[in-house]
């Protein structure tokens, strides 16, 4: 193994190993917010959703290795094109579902 790959390595393992920490306490923190309910409801809401939008970036950068680099541009709009997809199709079934319960009531 050269040194270039050999730095590489760490480099990488290191890039995992802070993704791997961050992501542990954002999930704590986010898990703490619930279990020990310091502030209201929408606050609460609002916070956790925060951190779960924090986690997301650490996830395409530390895991993924998204960046906002040439060559990466294209998974990153892959998976916001994937994303916008799915949140569609949720959406669409919660207006029929509400639909549906708004004739049934």
């Amino acid at each position: 193994m050269t040194d270039k790959q050999a730095s590489e390595r760490r480099t990488e393992l290191r890039n995992y190993a802070v993704g791997y920490a961050l992501a542990l306490v954002l999930t704590c923190a986010a898990f703490g917010m619930v279990v020990w309910p310091s502030f209201g409801a929408a606050t609460t809401f609002g916070v956790v959703l925060a951190l779960a939008l924090v986690q997301a970036i650490v996830h395409f950068r530390c895991f993924l290795h998204i960046t906002m680099q040439r060559a990466s541009r294209h998974d990153l709009q892959l998976i916001l094109f994937s994303t916008l997809i799915i949140v569609m199709m949720v959406g669409g079934t919660f207006v029929v579902l509400l639909n549906l319960r708004g004739r049934m009531m």
